[in-house]
């Protein structure tokens, strides 16, 4: 909306995000605020709004970990125009009216790895399970819940032996919590981090036992990240698996 706004012909004077990380890409950060010189200011908030008949100005302040404003540390903008991003939840209506359970992390339905959810028959997918990043994770998901959608109209349900699947340390949440661990293939398992990390380590668990880990640079909390498991390594499963990732220092 910063870039659109400034291509429209409105002096953009500032961003600001409460979180001390930018809760989008990386890249739009860089081709919708820093290409056009719009400051970006994290850890902050709006603590005053000014005007009467309408907007005049607004007054952002620097906030703590806690996110309550650190006093003396204010900024004024003059400004006619204040817009909010409020974010993004999973439409759940229709999953309510099914009786779908649904996940308090995600906020959507819970599912197994074919994204059939807990109630049978009912499949989910895109951001009616949990908010996506790009298109092509949604298309990703999409055919795999169509293609599950069919084989359950086929052939009709499938003895289910589930796995359930947990965030650990610094993980938000995993998707789908669910895997049958007789399935045959490999399983993509998404999650997100909790804050913004460099030179960590995510590892899979089970029971104490390593399964699979993976370095990463830098993670984010705006960028999806995702851990394929194969057929053998869920066939050494025994009770849950966890996704945590450790710092490296």
């Amino acid at each position: 909306m910063a870039r659109r706004m400034t291509l429209e012909g409105a002096k953009v004077k500032a961003v600001c995000e409460i979180m001390p990380y930018s809760s989008g890409l990386k890249r739009n950060v860089v081709q919708c605020l820093n290409d056009f010189d719009i400051p970006l200011y994290l850890s902050h908030t709006i603590t005053k709004i000014h005007g009467k008949d309408r907007v005049s100005g607004v007054t952002i302040s620097k906030v703590d970990q806690n996110k309550r404003p650190i006093p003396n540390t204010d900024l004024y903008f003059d400004c006619d125009t204040i817009l909010f991003s409020v974010g993004l939840i999973p439409e759940n209506e229709l999953s309510i009216d099914l009786g779908v359970p649904l996940s308090q992390k995600t906020k959507g339905a819970i599912v197994y790895q074919d994204r059939q959810t807990l109630v049978e028959g009912v499949f989910a997918c895109g951001n009616v399970l949990h908010v996506h990043d790009l298109v092509d994770f949604v298309l990703e998901e999409a055919s795999l819940a169509g293609e599950s959608a069919s084989n359950y109209v086929k052939y009709g349900a499938i003895a289910r032996n589930s796995i359930d699947c947990v965030n650990g340390k610094n993980i938000g949440y995993v998707l789908p919590q669910k895997i049958d661990k007789n399935i045959s293939g490999d399983v993509k398992v998404y999650f997100r981090v909790t804050n913004e990390f460099r030179n960590s380590k995510i590892v899979c668990e089970n029971n104490g036992r390593v399964i699979k880990e993976k370095t990463k640079k830098v993670a984010l909390p705006g960028e999806m990240e995702y851990m394929i498991l194969t057929e053998k390594d869920l066939k050494s499963v025994d009770g849950e698996i966890s996704f945590s990732l450790e710092e490296r220092g």
